[in-house]
């Protein structure tokens, strides 16, 4: 038994990271006409809180730099799917909320991949699933104390 780690932690990362490419190549070619995996995301995460959210708090929960999430956010209130608001304590800071028509898109989109995530995880099987989800929150959390 080999008691060199590389080889096994190069092949763990190898295998997430081309897992993580590959499921953004099925989510892309199946979520609806112009919307981007990172418009999803941060729609599915509004929809879910269910209140308002800074742009630095978004940013800081998608581990992104607050310019990227702002040039998100401009493409999503370009297309109507959120409303960017001052805050009302520090008018330095802006809010941001789901619009209905975002509350639509996201569904559309749930509804889009839902049907390919459901498939892949028939032909795993549910408990090898159920197994992987452990060690996946675990590898994330440890990831995000650093």
């Amino acid at each position: 038994m080999s008691t060199d780690p590389y080889p096994l932690a190069i092949a763990l990362f190898s295998e997430l990271l081309t897992a993580d490419q590959l499921v953004r190549n099925r989510l892309s070619k199946v979520l609806p006409k112009g919307m981007e995996i990172s418009h999803f995301s941060v729609l599915n995460q509004l929809a879910r809180v269910g209140d308002e959210r800074s742009p630095a708090q978004l940013a800081k929960s998608f581990h992104v730099t607050r310019g990227a999430m702002t040039n998100t956010l401009s493409k999503l209130e370009w297309a109507g799917y959120i409303h960017i608001r001052p805050d009302w304590d520090d008018a330095r800071r802006k809010m941001v909320a789901i619009s209905p028509a975002g509350r639509q898109a996201r569904d559309a989109a749930l509804a889009a991949i839902s049907p390919m995530i459901s498939e892949l995880v028939g032909e795993l099987g549910e408990d090898k699933v159920r197994a992987a989800l452990p060690i996946l929150r675990e590898l994330r959390l440890k990831l995000e104390d650093d």
